[in-house]
C-alpha cells in the first residue's frame, strides 16, 4: 500500500511539472496572419531615462496606427525584476514580445522561455546573449563611440587625457559602445579613467567627482549616455574646469545642452524610430515576410 502512495505521489508530480512549463492556452501566441488585436508586450530597462520613454512611445503609437495593444512593464534597472515581469507577460498571452534588455546575459532564460512555446521576441537597442530573436532594432553602437573619440581627437589633439563614464555592466550597447570609443582611443587618445554609473545622471555627477579629485589633469569625458554626461557637467561646473564632454543618445536634455554650450556633442540616435521599427518588424514576422537579422537606426553627431 505504501509503495502504490509513493507511486501515486510521484506521478502527481511529474504531471505537475510538466504541466508547469505549458502557460494555459490562452496564453499561447496566435497563429493568425491578422495582426490587428494582438497584444504586444514591451518590457524596458527603465522608464526613468528619456531615451527609453522616447523608445516605449514609439512601440506604442506605432502599434496603435495598427490596431495592436500594448502592454508595457518597467524594469526600473533591475535585471531580476525584468526577467519577472517578461515571465508575467508571457501569462497574459502576449502575441510578440519587444524586448529593451536591462543585462544581455540576465534577459536570457525569458528569452528561451518566450523560445519554448513559440513566442517571438524582438530586441531593442539592446541585445540578447542567448535564445532565439527575430531581430535587433538598435543603432550601431560601436560605430557610435568611434564618432565618440574620432570628436575628442579633433577637439583635443592626440594623446588627450580623456575620462571614460561606463553603461550597465552587461549591456550589450556598454560593451559595444566601449568597443567602438577604444578602436579609436587606445590609438589617439590617453584615456587615464574608466568607470560605470550605471547610465544614471545622479551617478555620473558622483562618479565624474571621484574622477576628478583623483585626475585632475581630465581633459575630455566620453559617457555612454547623455544621462551621465548631463552628470558629468554638473560636478565638473563645480570646478571651474573647462573640460570637453560628449554624450550618446540624442536625448532632448542633451540636445538643449549642446544649443547651450554646456555639452560639446552627442552621438544621436533616434529611440522613436527605433520604437516604430520593431512594431513594424514584428507586423511583418506575424504577417510570415522576411526580417533582417539586425535593423539599424541612424545615428548623428550633433555638435552646436
Amino acid at each position: 500500500m505504501k509503495k502504490a502512495w509513493i507511486l501515486l505521489l510521484s506521478l502527481s508530480l511529474i504531471v505537475l511539472a510538466g504541466c508547469s512549463l505549458e502557460p494555459p492556452e490562452w496564453a499561447k501566441p496566435s497563429k493568425s496572419g491578422d495582426v490587428k488585436d494582438l497584444k504586444i508586450g514591451l518590457s524596458i530597462s527603465t522608464l526613468n531615462n528619456p531615451f527609453f520613454v522616447s523608445l516605449k512611445n514609439g512601440v506604442v503609437d506605432e502599434a496603435k496606427k495598427n490596431g495592436m495593444e500594448t502592454v508595457v512593464v518597467d524594469a526600473q534597472n533591475d535585471s531580476a525584476k525584468q526577467v519577472n515581469d517578461v515571465e508575467d507577460l508571457i501569462q497574459q498571452g502576449v502575441d510578440v514580445l519587444l524586448i529593451n534588455p536591462t543585462d544581455s546575459a540576465a534577459i536570457s532564460a525569458a528569452v528561451q522561455s518566450a523560445n519554448s512555446i513559440g513566442i517571438p521576441v524582438i530586441t531593442l537597442d539592446r541585445s540578447s546573449e542567448k535564445g532565439d530573436v527575430v531581430t535587433l532594432v538598435a543603432s550601431d553602437n560601436t560605430k557610435g563611440g568611434e564618432m565618440a573619440a574620432e570628436f575628442l581627437v579633433e577637439k583635443l589633439g592626440q594623446g588627450a587625457k580623456i575620462a571614460e563614464l561606463e553603461g550597465v555592466p552587461g549591456a550589450s550597447a556598454t560593451r559595444e559602445r566601449g568597443k567602438g570609443f577604444h578602436n579609436i582611443a587606445d590609438k589617439q587618445l590617453s584615456v587615464i579613467a574608466k568607470q560605470t554609473a550605471e547610465f544614471d545622471r545622479t551617478k555620473g555627477l558622483t562618479v565624474m567627482e571621484n574622477m576628478l579629485q583623483g585626475n585632475p589633469s581630465i581633459q575630455g569625458v566620453f559617457a555612454h549616455n547623455d544621462e551621465m554626461a548631463l552628470g558629468a557637467i554638473e560636478a565638473i561646473n563645480s570646478t571651474g574646469k573647462n573640460i570637453l564632454v560628449v554624450g550618446f543618445d540624442g536625448n532632448d536634455d542633451a540636445i538643449n545642452s549642446v544649443k547651450d554650450g554646456k555639452l560639446a556633442a552627442t552621438v544621436a540616435q533616434q529611440p522613436k524610430l527605433i520604437g516604430e521599427l520593431a512594431v513594424k518588424a514584428a507586423k511583418d514576422h506575424l504577417q510570415g515576410k522576411k526580417v533582417e537579422d539586425h535593423i539599424a537606426a541612424p545615428l548623428k553627431l550633433v555638435t552646436k
